[in-house]
């Protein structure tokens, strides 16, 4: 069991004998979307990739954009650095269209943004929530399209080597929601710009959810469709706070499918690589009795069980205590390991909640 003491929230410099100027630290809450109430020592925010050049990496930090995927379950001890450099240029030849986005720049509005310009390709990964600086990291998808069909090379600065430098999509190692700067490149590479190719030749890809029953669609057919299912199913962050899919969805064997259908004819699952099965984790917790589930404040959205709401009054152990409950029944009912999307910050950096066949651990 892992506890949380909450840090000093008031800081100060001394003015003299006995004497201490007192003044609050910056609040965290209005930069997470699921809005836990959490301060930081520092917030730096970056509007220049030059900036990043400038900053004291031996001081903890945490780097992010909009904060959709980032939740703050206590005060950090040590400096924020919020990605919010813009800028995007296209260009063209033959058979490509070619866009650099800034790290900065938000991905619904890219994807519109390109749209617009009579671009199709990006329209199944529409108002997936964040910026264009995130999407290698978690290699965004939906609808049976992934970042990883469009990135090119991403460019960022090297913490270790005090360097800027551009990486390749096969440098970049992407899979399904994971990807190098997870790994070797965590907390030493920072994305400042994405490089994007789209093919002129577009062809719909209409193989997943609602998208099967369109024929023969335009982009912007699709688009709509996308927007409208993702409205309905994933709240505004604005109206109640959340930070979206909330776990990833788990691959099995097909012998465990199997297994699985056999005793859940409804499961929903689809075909991945190396005969393995990818299974619906909102359905997973469904099926599991959490729809509608409280904790204090945090409540399993009830519309769609994949997404933890955030109603208020709550605090970063309501958090971890609902996560560790969907974890164990998921995995007693369905002997699958749910693995939490959204990253975790706790007051030291980044924590990662897992299940074991007694209990959860971290």
């Amino acid at each position: 069991m892992a506890y949380y003491i909450p840090q000093l929230k008031l800081c100060g410099k001394i003015l003299g004998i006995n004497a201490i100027e007192v003044y609050p630290l910056p609040s965290l809450q209005s930069l997470h979307t699921f809005s836990l109430p959490s301060n930081a020592e520092k917030i730096i925010k970056v509007t220049d990739p030059n900036q990043l050049t400038d900053i004291d990496y031996s001081i903890p930090f945490v780097v992010i954009g909009e904060g959709s995927n980032t939740l703050f379950l206590d005060d950090f001890v040590g400096q924020v650095i919020q990605i919010a450099n813009i800028g995007i240029g296209i260009s063209e030849d033959e058979h490509m269209y070619h866009i650099k986005a800034a790290a900065g720049e938000n991905w619904h509005q890219l994807v519109c943004y390109t749209l617009n310009k009579g671009i199709a390709g990006f329209e199944n990964l529409a108002l997936i929530p964040g910026l264009c600086g995130a999407a290698p990291v978690q290699n965004i998808g939906a609808y049976g399209v992934e970042l990883s069909d469009f990135l090119v090379s991403v460019e960022g600065f090297d913490i270790i080597t005090g360097q800027f430098n551009t990486l390749t999509a096969e440098q970049c190692q992407l899979s399904y929601r994971d990807s190098i700067f997870k790994h070797a490149l965590k907390q030493r590479f920072i994305i400042t710009a994405i490089h994007l190719a789209v093919r002129k030749n577009w062809q719909p890809n209409c193989h997943y959810g609602p998208l099967q029953h369109l024929q023969e669609p335009t982009a912007q057919q699709i688009y709509d469709l996308v927007v409208q299912t993702r409205q309905t199913k994933l709240p505004d962050p604005k109206q109640v706070a959340n930070a979206g899919s909330f776990f990833k969805n788990p691959f099995i064997t097909a012998e465990h499918f199997v297994r699985l259908k056999t005793q859940f004819p409804d499961l929903v699952a689809f075909p991945a690589v190396d005969k393995q099965v990818k299974v619906a984790a909102g359905w997973l917790i469904d099926r599991a009795g959490l729809k509608g589930e409280k904790i204090a404040g945090i409540e399993v959205n009830p519309q769609q069980a994949l997404v933890l709401l955030n109603h208020g009054g709550s605090g970063g152990q309501d958090v971890l205590k609902m996560i560790e409950r969907i974890q164990h029944e998921v995995h007693t009912l369905f002997d699958i390991k749910l693995q939490h999307e959204v990253r975790l910050i706790g007051s030291q950096g980044e924590i990662i909640i897992e299940v074991n066949h007694e209990n959860s651990t971290r």
